[in-house]
């Protein structure tokens, strides 16, 4: 009798048994197909992970599978080998694991339960066998319609209508303008029409020449195509390490391979894909947190057949499945956005590694500040190193400085100093981009008189204003409410605002500077589908004199104007409880730092600080970032943190402060027990923030030397976290590989 070996999504750390649908032949059970399986009093999607011929359970206990869902798997062998790695290393239930790894649209039962939809019939077109008599006056008027018929016409096998999407928003006037003049025929398919893989780039976009550090890196990492490697690409800001990605990807597309390129916000998709569009003819797609249900199941069985050739997008974008993956490009590879920090707690950077190991094809980290794991790794020979270091152009490097705001005025987080080289670099007709990684009007509330502050009442946080909207909101959270007229304590009304966020440095820089156009980009204005796009076009289109926003408008964007950036607060960054803070921010004041001065305009960076001889700005300002890298790997080292020290962090909450400390201790004493070699624990401790959303949290930090050592305790401590009796009154949580400890 054939036993189903079935991953459901449960918080379980366990499999569920069940019978074959009845019926069902036994070539057809194969493992990553996707079943339609009774749980509890309902029924739920499930994947095959092995059939075996043998149950714990009496046979008479087991239930029957109702039916395989998909005609062929959904999840191929190399995702189900990363499931499976994902699940042990993470030490998380592996029904949550290949559940993540499907697109939402997967994870629900159909209602006639017959599995993956098929593609949706899509319009495709061809010129007609009179286009040879076409001449050149009969479409001189139509611009347009001259560039589709050309298109078309250079196209063996045609276009898809969302091919001819790409060549302007006008297309289905334009094309049908072409049917009634007998040039084109419209068919259509049953599937998706593939694009022919080619490499050649539309004539508007020309190859730039490479200097010698861009050269090398790219035939180096052609070189690597066919087998695994891992290539940590470091670059100056500017030194044109997407050039080398996209001759990587040419030499990957030569070779009909497909791409996988993961970014680390949806951010940095609109210029990233505008280079590639420009560059290739293929078919490229993007997967991120606005791509809606329908296009991301799209997306995802596309990639699987072969038809998209590359795909872009954020972290859940390692799921993709491809059907012949060539390489895996991680841009930003340091950025924290890269590590899911809820439910399934993966770095999406580390599974691309092991993606790439187990379809053997090359994986390139890049970035101008790597993280101290990926320098690590260099150093020890486990990642080969490739460095770029002068812009791309000739492009000089902008001029750095700390900017002493002791004792001085300052006009609403803006000193004096600041504002005069705003004035100046106006007057030159340059673009100053200002950063504050805060939104909102101010991040305080007061009242003048007896010190009352608006306070989340769920978390230990304030409130922040927001003036549009005239709001509280609590960042941590979510929750808000309404402005109070008077303080709610003493009835006064002398409420006073403290702190700056990036609605305030709008409102103040407005008024400086009343003839200045000001973008500003953070979280509140660029909810809606399309205004980051709108936006980022524009501040590269030099519509704007003055950028101002948070991190979204910091990391690996290109804005050739801009000249002037200031950084207004970056002492809040330099003390934390988190040892990892330092290099935080130092990743982040390099790539603020390194959006001025493109193209042959100097640009100068002015850094606002409290602290002008902190060791850490001095060294990033003296000597950049790689000095400040190896200092703190050295000191990581001697402080045995990681990467010198392997860490998993346990973290429990509970509506009662008391519970999730009693659960820790409970768990430290069962650490103790296991006495595993060179493995220990420290704390509980409360959290650094210790009520979020009305529940109070505290965390245990388990750490060894030897990560082999670190992964045998928690393969014996992770059954025993769900059956402890304490467990029932906890919200527990295991991140293994923490970025952050707060």
């Amino acid at each position: 009798m054939s036993i189903l070996k079935v991953a459901i999504p449960s918080p379980l750390s366990r499999t569920f048994d069940y019978l074959p649908p009845v019926g069902q032949p036994e070539n057809a059970l194969l493992p990553g197909s996707r079943l339609s399986v009774p749980f509890g009093r309902g029924r739920k999607v499930g994947i095959l992970l092995d059939v075996e011929s043998y149950s714990d359970l009496p046979l008479a206990r087991l239930r029957r599978a109702d039916a395989i869902l998909d005609p062929e798997p959904a999840l191929p062998p190399d995702l189900m080998l990363l499931a499976r790695w994902a699940s042990r290393y993470y030490h998380h239930p592996i029904g949550e694991v290949v559940s993540a790894f499907l697109p939402t649209a997967l994870r629900r039962l159909h209602d006639t339960m017959t599995g993956v939809r098929p593609t949706t019939q899509a319009r495709h077109y061809q010129i007609t066998e009179t286009e040879h008599v076409v001449s050149s006056e009969l479409l001189k008027r139509a611009p347009l319609q001259r560039k589709l018929f050309n298109a078309l016409k250079a196209s063996k096998a045609g276009c898809s209508g969302e091919q001819l999407a790409e060549l302007g928003s006008s297309w289905r006037t334009a094309v049908r303008a072409l049917i009634d003049r007998g040039l084109v025929v419209e068919r259509v398919a049953s599937t998706v029409v593939p694009r022919e893989i080619n490499a050649q780039r539309h004539g508007r976009d020309s190859q730039p020449v490479l200097h010698d550090e861009q050269h090398t890196a790219a035939e180096a990492m052609k070189g690597a195509l066919g087998s695994f490697s891992v290539t940590l690409l470091e670059g100056v800001t500017g030194s044109g390490k997407t050039e080398v990605y996209l001759r990587m990807v040419q030499a990957c597309l030569e070779q009909a391979q497909q791409v996988l390129v993961l970014v680390p916000e949806i951010g940095l998709t609109p210029q990233l894909i505008e280079r590639f569009r420009k560059r290739f003819t293929c078919r490229i797609e993007l997967l991120h947190s606005g791509t809606t249900d329908r296009e991301r199941l799209r997306v995802w069985q596309e990639a699987k057949a072969g038809q998209t050739h590359i795909v872009i997008g954020t972290r859940s974008a390692v799921f993709t499945p491809f059907k012949s993956l060539g390489s895996i490009i991680v841009d930003e590879e340091h950025d924290l956005s890269f590590k899911q920090q809820d439910g399934f707690r993966y770095h999406a950077r580390d599974l691309a590694v092991i993606r790439g190991r187990e379809r053997q094809c090359p994986v390139l980290l890049g970035s101008a500040t790597p993280s101290l794991e990926s320098l690590a790794n260099v150093a020890t020979g486990r990642y080969r190193h490739l460095s770029l270091s002068q812009r791309a152009g000739g492009a000089k490097p902008p001029q750095i400085g700390l900017l002493d705001v002791r004792r001085r005025a300052m006009h609403e987080g803006l000193s004096e100093g600041l504002l005069e080289l705003i004035a100046e670099h106006l007057q030159q007709k340059g673009q100053i981009l200002l950063f504050l990684n805060r939104r909102g009007f101010a991040p305080v509330l007061m009242c003048h008189d007896c010190g009352w502050s608006a306070d989340c009442p769920r978390c230990d946080a304030h409130m922040t204003l927001h003036l549009k909207s005239h709001r509280l909101r609590c960042h941590h959270c979510g929750s808000e409410r309404a402005v109070p007229a008077s303080c709610p304590e003493c009835a006064l009304e002398n409420m006073v605002l403290v702190g700056q966020g990036t609605e305030r440095i709008e409102a103040a820089i407005a008024d400086r500077f009343p003839s200045a156009r000001i973008i500003r980009i953070d979280r509140d204005n660029t909810r809606r589908k399309g205004q980051l796009e709108s936006l980022l076009a524009q501040a590269t289109a030099g519509d704007a004199d003055i950028l101002i926003g948070t991190q979204m408008l910091a990391k690996g964007h290109h804005f050739p104007r801009v000249t002037l950036v200031g950084i207004l607060d970056v002492d809040r960054g330099l003390f934390s409880a988190d040892f990892r803070a330092t290099e935080h921010i130092a990743q982040l004041v390099v790539q603020v730092s390194g959006r001025a001065g493109r193209e042959g305009r100097e640009g100068r960076v002015v850094i606002q600080t409290h602290q002008p001889d902190n060791p850490l700005l001095q060294v990033l300002v003296q000597q950049g970032y790689p000095a400040f890298a190896r200092d703190a790997l050295e000191e990581r080292k001697e402080a045995a943190l990681a990467p010198f020290n392997h860490l998993a962090l346990l973290r429990a909450e509970a509506a009662d402060s008391k519970q999730p400390r009693h659960y820790l201790q409970t768990v430290r004493a069962m650490i103790q027990q296991m006495a595993i070699e060179d493995v220990w624990a420290l704390g509980p401790a409360v959290a650094p923030m210790e009520r979020m959303a009305g529940r109070y949290r505290w965390q245990l930090l388990i750490q060894s030397p030897q990560r082999k050592h670190l992964h045998q305790l928690l393969d014996k401590l992770r059954p025993a976290l769900e059956t402890l009796p304490a467990s029932r009154k906890v919200r527990w949580s295991l991140d293994v590989d923490p970025v952050t400890l707060l």
